[in-house]
């Protein structure tokens, strides 16, 4: 057995990223909330100039998991950031290493665009998750709320 290998996602692997991404969301209780369409996946990651990029961890012809991240930009450092959107690698393969490959690779993605820092956010109650992102010496930024402005409360500011 090979170890597992990362490569940037292709058209061809839309309807591979929507089968991680409704997986993903069936993990958080949230499949209900899942409105990406192939049309949407091909439109925004794969277009002539993405804001939005997406990796596939394989092994042996397998694709294990994914990973889709943009880059953000900060201010107080003057420097472009990497936000991982979503990581995901499915429950029967876990534990073989494509998780901390995939954040690896996004790590080295980081330092080679010469980003401040690399980022994401997790649910509280994801305690693998956490304790992963623990082990490889991530940090909590608990002083921060996330906000959220989406539906029709976007709606309404955007027209005000």
């Amino acid at each position: 057995m090979n170890l597992p290998t990362i490569r940037p996602a292709t058209i061809e692997d839309t309807d591979v990223i929507l089968h991680f991404v409704r997986e993903l969301a069936i993990y958080e209780k949230a499949e209900h909330e899942v409105l990406a369409t192939p049309a949407h996946v091909q439109r925004t990651l794969f277009c002539a100039n993405p804001k939005v990029f997406g990796l596939i961890c394989e092994q042996d012809g397998a694709a294990l998991g994914f990973a889709v991240y943009f880059f953000n930009y900060s201010t107080w450092q003057g420097r472009h950031g990497l936000y991982l959107e979503d990581l995901y690698v499915s429950p029967e393969h876990r534990g073989k290493g494509a998780g901390m490959a995939l954040l690896k690779h996004l790590a080295r993605i980081a330092v080679d665009q010469d980003c401040g820092r690399f980022e994401w956010s997790v649910l509280d109650w994801n305690a693998p998750s956490i304790a992963f992102y623990d082990s490889v010496g991530a940090k909590p930024q608990s002083e921060w709320i996330r906000y959220r402005l989406s539906g029709a409360e976007l709606q309404a500011l955007a027209s005000a």
